[in-house]
């Protein structure tokens, strides 16, 4: 199996003005990074995705994949921060009337192409194309090897209220030392080898650069590298180290339903499993 993660730009961009850009890695099984960068727009982003995949490929997107409330917020949204709260963790909320719906059209494509979406219901696939959405945010508190036990870190948002010129080093320094602990997942479980990629091995190498276009890309592809290797998480622990935020309190025949595949910790679960969850992989 093959690993795909990207950073999605939820903006498509116009002719005018282009879509921002979006991180995408490509990792191996062995932990090695075969490509990293970043692509703008959704043709681009496909064409990258094509490139990449194998026969067997698990994707995993940062973006809303399956979006069919009406209004309000998503149950996978709301759950991440009923969850993860406690660890300063939540998520923006989307619905039908999101205008910024680039992981929806991105998953309707890839499907079309022969892809399978796949809200976990069913575990881990074991072979095909399939995609997933996964949340950054809850793989950085939800692996305890990662270390962040009370908070996560502060790399994309400063404290509340905290002039610009305060918030910008710390932000930074938050970044790289994200990053210095994503480098030691070289040596875990699924691993991942930032040094395996000339782009992602100046993540390891460099410091967070004083501009903020410069950062940006910096952390998308540091996101891109998170999902990637959640991607790879899911695959090797299943249900057993993972969690799916979004599902229904009662079982139901809804084919694709929106959820969050997330990495949890036992105190980040719920204390029972909902009725419509299988743990049969495929």
């Amino acid at each position: 199996m093959r690993y795909l993660g990207i950073d999605l730009a939820w903006g498509e961009g116009s002719e005018s003005k282009p879509a921002n850009r979006s991180g995408v890695v490509a990792l191996q099984p062995s932990g090695t990074i075969r490509d990293a960068g970043w692509t703008i727009g959704l043709d681009a982003t496909l064409d990258w995705i094509h490139r990449q995949s194998s026969d067997n490929t698990l994707l995993f997107v940062d973006a809303p994949l399956v979006i069919t409330n009406a209004e309000g917020a998503r149950t996978a949204d709301r759950q991440t921060g009923q969850r993860y709260g406690r660890w300063w963790v939540s998520a923006n909320s989307v619905n039908l009337t999101t205008p910024r719906r680039a992981g929806v059209h991105l998953r309707e494509r890839l499907e079309t192409a022969g892809w399978r979406y796949s809200d976990g219901r069913q575990g881990p696939p074991r072979r095909g194309r399939v995609l997933s959405e996964c949340y950054p945010y809850t793989t950085i508190v939800g692996v305890p090897e990662l270390g962040y036990d009370d908070k996560r870190p502060a790399y994309k948002r400063a404290s509340k209220g905290m002039q610009a010129a305060q918030a910008w080093p710390i932000r930074t320094a938050a970044c790289d030392e994200l990053i210095a602990r994503i480098a030691g997942l070289a040596r875990l479980d699924p691993p991942v080898d930032l040094m395996s990629h000339p782009e992602t091995n100046r993540l390891a190498t460099e410091p967070s650069a004083p501009r903020w276009r410069d950062y940006k890309l910096r952390e998308d592809l540091l996101d891109a590298v998170i999902c990637a290797w959640t991607a790879a998480y899911w695959h090797r622990y299943g249900l057993e180290r993972n969690q799916l935020l979004g599902l229904p309190e009662v079982p139901t025949d809804t084919p694709q339903i929106a959820t969050i595949v997330a990495p949890a910790r036992p105190e980040q679960r719920l204390v029972r499993p909902p009725a419509s969850v299988s743990r049969r992989v495929i």
